[in-house]
């Protein structure tokens, strides 16, 4: 491929994006308060865009006209919450129907469950001996 100056405007502009974000953007570095550990979660949107144009000229000199841009947005989204060797996602945003707050609530309700019939084995266990 040809090298143009197009294309180290784009290159350039790649470049400086990729130096902003990186994985530890989207999943943050682990906090602990206590016996809780709380891992911050991220949405990163993001969009560039560059163009040139070769400009007319009377001499031999190669004129040209460009530029690039781009623009990052990071919104926190959840965080991950590991406590007493349990992993339930917490969102932040508000749900937008009932349906996504049933979903987001299905891991607790997994966890209460297995809790409860666990309960419910030790306790024929014990009543048989």
């Amino acid at each position: 491929m040809k090298e143009t100056p197009v294309n180290k405007i784009m290159e350039n502009t790649l470049e400086k994006m990729r130096q902003m974000v990186d994985t530890s953007t989207i999943i943050g570095e682990p906090m602990t308060t206590g016996d809780v550990t709380l891992i911050p979660v991220s949405k990163v949107s993001y969009g560039f865009t560059s163009g040139g144009t070769d400009l007319p000229s009377k001499s031999n000199a190669e004129l040209f006209g460009g530029g690039g841009g781009g623009g990052i947005t990071i919104t926190p989204v959840a965080f991950i919450c590991i406590e007493k060797g349990k992993c339930r996602m917490m969102q932040i945003n508000n749900y937008t129907s009932s349906a996504d707050r049933a979903i987001a609530m299905i891991p607790e309700l997994v966890d209460k469950l297995t809790e409860l019939l666990k309960a419910e084995k030790e306790e024929k266990t014990e009543d048989a001996e």
